[in-house]
């Protein structure tokens, strides 16, 4: 008998971030000078005084068995601090589970409480996970879709007209990943409503709080209602660099957060206890390094999208959050160089990889297969560089 992988797997694509990332990798082991910005990952270093933190609970001795499945108690009581203090959620310890990284919290989620045939609204564009946790959960994801016009945003008529007896959950992100957009306090009421109207449940993926440029970050579940309607998921990948060290959280009614703790009991069980230790430093240790970083993703950003703007069939926008830029790029489908036809987002991104050696992300696997993704998490210098070659190349279609 000829063995194969199953028909979960077989039906799912593999991430299109990695998978750019991947070629860029295997271009610059060639010794070939790509400048990558398909990864959504910060280019700064962990803040010492996390880092020396795991190294004193190394040095203790004291954690090198298996902690908690949903977290030692200590990190989940700084967590559920975190909420009340910077978000106004009322997420006690054991409403709390920490895992590795947000991917896995979406993944405890949505298999805990997706049966067959379920259906999940996806705010889109969004990021390229959603969808493919939500179909190996044997849920279905309903589109939303906002455009470049309104910074990409669905409006909550949409989001009423697409609520049907299968639907069970909302998601999405704010500041969003792959647009940078942030959503206020005034349209996350409009969408409450609506969740409450029908009885709904969201998960709001907040990983980029820290990176917003508008100052006015809001958790749709401190709204009047949404606590016991809401997943609230976050980490410290981004606030704290600290991406590699594969830490998220999710705040959730206890009804939840049990089925979680099931979930994540049969398959990892706990996050790694030296890297659990690191993060109680970096919460307990305030946001002035997280700060800084903001402020130096606002100065590129800004340098990036007047750059951007001098690129004939990009059309931008200014994201108010994150680090990425996701411009629509729909003039330059169809054009050609040397006979060869652009004819999607991924052809104009094997272009620029091919010939500018700039590794970007197509938009198809964010539900936007007119734009691309751009990451200026990068030095001030590649990003000069990197935009300059798009630019020539770009001019190079006919």
């Amino acid at each position: 008998m000829n063995f194969k992988p199953s028909n979960r797997i077989e039906n799912i694509e593999e991430s299109s971030t990695l998978a750019m990332s991947a070629k860029a990798s295997e271009m610059k082991s060639k010794g070939i000078d790509v400048i990558n910005l398909s990864l959504g990952e910060p280019d700064f270093q962990t803040p010492s005084h996390i880092c020396d933190g795991a190294k004193k609970a190394i040095d203790s001795g004291s954690y090198f068995s298996y902690p908690p499945v949903n977290g030692y108690l200590d990190l989940r009581k700084a967590i559920s601090k975190k909420f009340i203090v910077e978000n106004n959620l009322d997420y006690h310890p054991n409403n709390i589970i920490v895992s590795n990284g947000v991917k896995q919290s979406i993944t405890n989620v949505m298999f805990s409480l997706l049966n067959k045939g379920d259906e999940v609204i996806v705010f889109s564009p969004y990021w390229v996970s959603y969808d493919a946790i939500i179909k190996l959960a044997d849920g279905i994801p309903i589109h939303l879709h906002g455009n470049i016009e309104n910074d990409f945003k669905p409006s909550v008529n949409d989001l009423e007209k697409s609520i049907t007896n299968k639907t069970k959950l909302i998601i999405f992100s704010s500041p969003c990943n792959p647009t940078g957009s942030v959503f206020t306090k005034d349209e996350l009421e409009s969408f409450s409503k609506v969740i409450l109207k029908h009885n709904l449940y969201v998960i709001s993926d907040e990983i980029y709080e820290h990176i917003n440029f508008i100052d006015e970050h809001f958790s749709i579940g401190s709204l009047k209602g949404m606590n016991e309607r809401t997943i609230t998921l976050n980490g410290f990948s981004k606030a704290f660099a600290m991406t590699g060290w594969r830490l998220g959280y999710m705040g959730a009614p206890e009804w939840i957060t049990k089925a979680c703790k099931k979930m994540q009991g049969q398959t990892t069980s706990a996050n790694c206890s030296i890297a659990q230790r690191a993060a109680l430093v970096a919460l307990n240790s305030g946001n002035k390094s997280a700060i800084e970083m903001k402020n130096e993703y606002l100065k590129r950003r800004d340098l990036v999208y007047n750059l951007l703007n001098k690129i004939n069939g990009f059309k931008v926008n200014i994201p108010k959050g994150a680090f990425y830029f996701f411009p629509n790029i729909e003039e330059l489908i169809g054009k050609n160089y040397k006979n060869n036809k652009i004819n999607s987002a991924s052809d104009l991104c094997m272009y620029y990889l091919n010939k500018a050696k700039v590794s970007l992300v197509p938009g198809e696997d964010f539900g936007a297969p007119n734009c691309i993704r751009l990451s200026y998490a990068a030095s001030e210098k590649d990003l000069i560089e990197a935009i300059t070659r798009l630019k020539n190349s770009t001019n190079n279609l006919t």
